[in-house]
């Protein structure tokens, strides 16, 4: 059984290998363009945190119109109330971030300062209980620096909001264009 597994996995592999390297030249290209928005998301943090909040707003809105859809002739299923509720609060939230871009760049900064610090506590709690593990004081550091950077962005709130999510969406950008981009010239190389 796991022989047929393994080998199903390696056909697998060999296939999204042939399909990187046939497609490698529009991968380096969507992986160049990717790096430059990236590089304009960091050159320009206000407007690409605004973008981010209206995109937001525009998803949330037409997956709330998608589920509401879905919700037609389904009124006799369980709980349809509470997706009904679901719905309302979906499009409510996105005309919100639409109307009121600064309100929701300050929520969705918030919310990431609410996650850095839960993570970085997670973190430390988790290097205290794999404490003679190996490299266990990386992952120590790596909370400690979560739990700092959400100090110190809270400490800096209202103003973060302005700038916080496009900073993140031009780093998220540069990685992930420039891991494409080395995936594709490597694979044009073999």
């Amino acid at each position: 059984m796991s022989m047929t597994v393994e080998s199903a996995a390696e056909v697998m592999r060999e296939s999204m290998r042939e399909t990187v390297r046939r497609h490698s030249g529009w991968y380096l290209v969507q992986g160049a363009l990717m790096v430059l928005a990236g590089v304009l998301a960091l050159i320009f943090p206000a407007i690409s945190s605004v973008a981010v909040v209206f995109y937001l707003g525009w998803l949330l809105i037409i997956s709330g119109m998608l589920q509401g859809i879905s919700l037609i002739d389904v009124h006799h299923v369980p709980n349809f109330w509470i997706q009904l509720l679901s719905v309302v609060l979906f499009v409510v939230v996105g005309i919100l971030f639409l109307r009121n871009p600064e309100a929701g760049l300050l929520s969705l900064t918030l919310l990431l300062i609410v996650f850095f610090m839960v993570e970085g506590f997670s973190k430390v709690i988790f290097a205290l209980t794999i404490r003679p593990f190996p490299n266990w004081g990386w992952v120590l550091l790596s909370g400690i620096v979560g739990i700092l950077l959400s100090f110190f962005l809270l400490a800096r709130t209202p103003v973060t909001a302005l700038w916080l999510l496009g900073v993140l969406l031009g780093i998220q950008l540069i990685s992930e264009g420039a891991a494409l981009g080395n995936l594709a010239w490597r694979a044009r190389q073999t």
